[in-house]
């Protein structure tokens, strides 16, 4: 699997707890634009063979104006993909910016919800209402985008296990194919962190957060989603193509735009973190992540063992192999991981905890 990645890192505002690189929508617009263009351009070699997905993040794709959004898809290779993603805010689809979506080559849309409070809503940041966000998954669906993929948080200040039940119900009895469900992360230096240091929020304690995620898992088999990674569940043949590639080992992709991370095999490129650095350093605007072959095979335990599928044994070498099947054992005797066809796998029942078992695993 090769997977394209471009960072749109542009919002109309800023969401209390996001820690991705994203600025307000500026004058560097147009210039960051035709810098996607040509660092693709310059550098889409280090991938081998074709691109098997795109996937447009950010920030907020959708928030970019639709010439420079064209001009910066007619430069990428959607004639070779099976699945092309962009993400969207709810307040940004309608029909005609759904019928643009389309005809620039997208056949996936993954859109921020969070939540369906209106209250919550709006001390998180977001700008849609919760209707607005249903409009927006009917909108997506009559106007021929059938993979939908809806994001939401549990563990949202003044959340409540009924909210976060009526959330999924009504989420997964939508026309969406996939959804990601992630736990509230206080970032450093997100507006959230500083307001939990002030006393003004308290996270969701870990009882709490055990709960949302068990009814999470009672949701999927209810609904019928295949909880196929810790945060990531989907209908049958709707799992996200390029999110899996993270999780396998054997893929490749490459990230342009500022923040945007490259792995091609050997080597983790990062783009810097700052439009005026990364447009200056056009078109390699990427520092070397010096990884070894210890750090790619601990990259591998811990997101192989986030997935349903687990880690494939074969897929670590000697010593290493047998090191982690031996820390593995009391884990497998005790019921909370499973050792079948050579892939060592968290018991589902346990995921909420999954960053124990791998903390064991990890090989120095």
């Amino acid at each position: 699997m090769q997977g394209l990645y471009v960072h749109i890192p542009f919002c109309r505002s800023k969401c209390i707890y996001c820690d991705f690189y994203s600025v307000p929508r500026s004058d560097d617009m147009e210039k960051v634009a035709r810098g996607l263009v040509d660092e693709f351009t310059a550098r889409r070699d280090e991938i081998e063979g074709p691109f098997d997905t795109i996937y447009l993040g950010g920030g907020t794709p959708s928030a970019m104006p639709p010439e420079l959004l064209s001009y910066i898809c007619r430069h990428l290779p959607f004639n070779e993909v099976a699945e092309a993603t962009i993400e969207v805010n709810p307040d940004d689809v309608t029909a005609d910016s759904v019928k643009l979506w389309r005809s620039l080559g997208f056949n996936r849309v993954s859109m921020g919800v969070q939540t369906l409070d209106t209250n919550i809503l709006r001390r998180i940041g977001r700008r849609h209402t919760p209707q607005k966000a249903l409009d927006a998954i009917r909108l997506l669906h009559d106007g021929g985008i059938v993979n939908i993929s809806a994001d939401l948080i549990y563990g949202l200040p003044g959340q409540s296990i009924g909210r976060w039940q009526n959330d999924l119900d009504t989420l997964m009895t939508s026309p969406i194919t996939h959804l990601s469900a992630y736990s509230l992360t206080y970032h450093e230096g997100t507006m959230l962190y500083r307001q939990m240091l002030a006393g003004k929020i308290t996270p969701a304690d870990d009882d709490t957060t055990t709960r949302y995620f068990e009814i999470l898992r009672a949701s999927a088999a209810t609904h019928e989603f295949e909880h196929y990674e810790i945060s990531n569940l989907a209908r049958p043949g709707f799992r996200s193509r390029h999110n899996s590639a993270y999780w396998n080992p054997s893929s490749r992709w490459l990230g342009i735009g500022p923040s945007a991370h490259s792995f091609d095999g050997n080597t983790r490129r990062i783009d810097l973190p700052s439009i005026p650095l990364w447009l200056k350093s056009l078109p390699q605007p990427f520092e070397i992540d010096d990884e070894t072959g210890l750090d790619r095979i601990n990259d591998n335990i811990v997101t192989a063992l986030r997935t349903a599928d687990g880690l494939d044994l074969a897929s670590i070498p000697e010593p290493w192999r047998s090191s982690v099947l031996a820390e593995a054992r009391r884990f497998i005797t005790a019921g909370h991981m499973h050792l079948r066809d050579n892939r060592l796998i968290i018991d589902q029942s346990h995921w909420i905890i999954s960053d124990s078992y791998i903390r064991d695993l990890i090989q120095i």
